[in-house]
């Protein structure tokens, strides 16, 4: 039984007058609801779910465990209230719907409020289904490593030539200014990701994600606390191109063996339901990547006989472009305004980004913490600074890379940079010893092959060793996924002494 919106408030104003359960399950409409909040309000993605939720006209609050600047400030100037620490009674009598972030599991004190009251509760990505993603046409950008530049390009390219998309991204473009934002445009560009969605729900963020364009520019093993092998992430892809419309299409990485495992797989399911063209550097790639020019300060290619720029290095960003082009045809964009807006991306924070350079020393940020994501940015270092030795300072924080799942192939690509230095790993959580990564077998493996190999005893033991050896003219090549401590600014301050 269905009710209207007014029987629903009438309802709501019973019951609490005779204090009694309201609503039941099966009255709720999605429409009626006016107070929100948000559990993990601060991340960049839940920050701007509830902003926009905020700009609909919803009553919106949140909570957060990390309350500072600058998302602390960006949302109270819109004008929502937020609780620092976890408390039940952070939930007021007339919250409606709970958006529980990625990061909060049971035991923590709101999510079992929030289970104890019956109160309506949903994941991020669910939200954004709900009350954005329907009836939009949806580019969703998947992959192991480049979802966040490619999301950023293709964004830029819709935005540079007046199509106002709606995105969300797991990083902050330069050209954006911000990580996310909702438009009444009829596009929408998202960073796919293949992680979990909540504590309560396994399957894949981007299975949410309703895409009539999907991209996906590789598929490698990854979130090994959540995925046993990558068969199982192959599978997780392989079920994001069901729900591809059959008037959609999927851009895939013709040069990824695990991209043609699912490439085929899908054909034989799907036959001709699923439109799939692959992209790349291979000779039977329907999208053919060529002439590709690496220099210092650029590269350029050529992709189905168009030239296109970008003002970025590496062979990773070039395929990056190649996916962001032929997806901004797909929005009605023509080579030539895709390739007078790819000269001007400007990149994104924390990829491959210079923090500084004192006394001819250069500190660059990375966000990679993968091996292939490892060996791909000391590739593009190495396109930029060709005379300087690098130095690769590595943090293993990440859930697959505190293991010792990928100890040879870590060296590997480690082994590219001159130098190596090792943060020591902390956050081993259950991890029994032989599952957690052996740093002192990782350091010997280097040596092997000749590499200089430090394993850290924290970060100010790190700057004293690094900044005590670096000659000018060196590169410092900061890895890490997460914060690392602030390390960047430690090594620039120790530099200027």
């Amino acid at each position: 039984m269905r009710h209207t919106v007014k029987e629903v408030r009438q309802g709501k104003k019973l019951a609490k007058s005779k204090k009694i359960g309201y609503p039941p399950p099966d009255c709720v409409e999605m429409m009626s609801i006016q107070h929100i909040h948000f559990l993990g309000i601060c991340g960049t993605a839940m920050g701007a779910v509830a902003s926009a939720m905020a700009r609909k006209g919803y009553m919106v609050t949140g909570s957060d465990e990390n309350v500072y600047p600058p998302m602390s400030t960006f949302l109270s100037d819109e004008g929502i209230t937020v609780y620092n620490g976890y408390r039940a009674e952070n939930l007021g009598e007339d919250v409606e719907l709970v958006v529980i972030g990625n990061a909060l599991s049971r035991g923590n004190e709101e999510v079992e409020a929030v289970l104890q009251r019956r109160l309506r509760y949903m994941s991020l990505p669910e939200a954004m289904k709900e009350f954005f993603l329907w009836g939009k046409h949806n580019f969703v950008v998947t992959g192991t490593h480049g979802k966040t530049t490619t999301t950023s390009m293709l964004t830029w390219l819709m935005e540079d030539n007046g199509l106002n998309p709606s995105f969300m991204i797991g990083g902050i473009a330069r050209n954006l200014g911000r990580g996310g934002r909702f438009t009444d445009s009829n596009y929408c560009v998202l960073e796919g990701d293949e992680y979990d969605t909540a504590f309560f729900d396994k399957r894949s963020k981007f299975l949410h994600y309703l895409p009539s364009v999907l991209i996906v520019n590789n598929i490698e093993m990854d979130h090994a606390d959540i995925y046993h092998n990558v068969e199982e992430i192959n599978l997780s892809f392989s079920r994001l191109l069901r729900v591809i419309p059959s008037d959609g299409v999927v851009f895939m990485n013709a040069d990824c063996p695990n991209c043609r495992d699912v490439h085929k797989n899908a054909q034989a399911e799907l036959g001709n339901h699923v439109r799939i063209i692959t992209v790349g550097m291979a000779e039977d790639a329907q999208r053919h990547i060529t002439q590709v020019d690496l220099r210092q300060e650029a590269s350029s290619f050529v992709l189905d006989g168009e030239l296109y720029s970008i003002p970025m290095v590496g062979e990773f960003n070039v395929r990056n472009a190649a996916m962001a082009a032929c997806a901004a045809m797909e929005a009605g964009l023509a080579p030539q305004q895709i390739r007078d807006s790819l000269v001007h991306f400007q990149g994104v924070a924390r990829r491959q980004e210079v923090r500084g350079t004192v006394n001819d020393v250069t500190v660059v940020d990375d966000f990679a913490h993968h091996p292939t994501a490892v060996e791909q940015s000391i590739a593009g270092l190495r396109q930029r600074f060709p005379k300087s030795r690098l130095w690769a300072i590595f943090d293993p924080r990440s859930n697959t890379m505190i293991r010792d799942l990928f100890r040879h192939e870590l060296a590997a690509s480690l082994g590219k940079a001159d130098f190596v230095v090792l943060s020591p790993v902390e956050n081993y959580k259950k991890l029994t010893v032989e599952e957690r990564l052996d740093e002192e077998s990782l350091a010997r493996e280097l040596t092997d092959i000749g590499k200089n190999c430090h394993i850290g005893k924290d970060i100010p033991e790190i700057v004293t060793y690094v900044t005590s050896r670096v000659h000018p003219g060196d590169v410092l090549l900061v890895m890490s996924n997460g914060g690392f401590g602030g390390i960047h600014n430690k090594l620039l301050t120790a530099l200027a002494q």
